[in-house]
């Protein structure tokens, strides 16, 4: 199981980017699902986007906004996100999962978004 440690976080205004990176402490090769979760206060955490083997998927919420990319030489994941709402704000969490392995996650990483 990878450990994973977020960065990138902070303050935004709306409409303004930012970009988080996940760095994973071992290979996190072609057969791992990777992605970003969120989870805002008082809500369940949810699905940002993913990348598996066959695809790449993004929440409705977040289509056309946000970005997810790896680079797999370097074991990090990305998520750029642009034209940032208030509804944005939560913690992000990076995610990794190979087959029927238990997931990893990372310690999270707060986004603000202020108007």
């Amino acid at each position: 199981q990878v450990q994973l440690v977020e960065s990138g976080g902070g303050w935004a205004q709306v409409g303004g980017s930012l970009r988080l990176s996940c760095t994973a402490s071992g290979s996190i090769e072609g057969a791992y699902t990777v992605g970003w979760y969120r989870q805002a206060p008082a809500k369940e955490r949810e699905l940002v986007a993913l990348i598996s083997p066959a695809t790449t998927s993004y929440a409705d919420s977040v289509k056309g906004r946000f970005t997810i990319s790896r680079d797999r030489a370097k074991n990090m994941i990305y998520l750029q996100m642009n034209n940032l709402k208030l509804e944005d704000s939560a913690v992000y969490y990076c995610y990794a999962r190979i087959l029927r392995a238990p997931a990893s996650w990372g310690q999270g990483t707060q986004v603000n978004v202020s108007s």
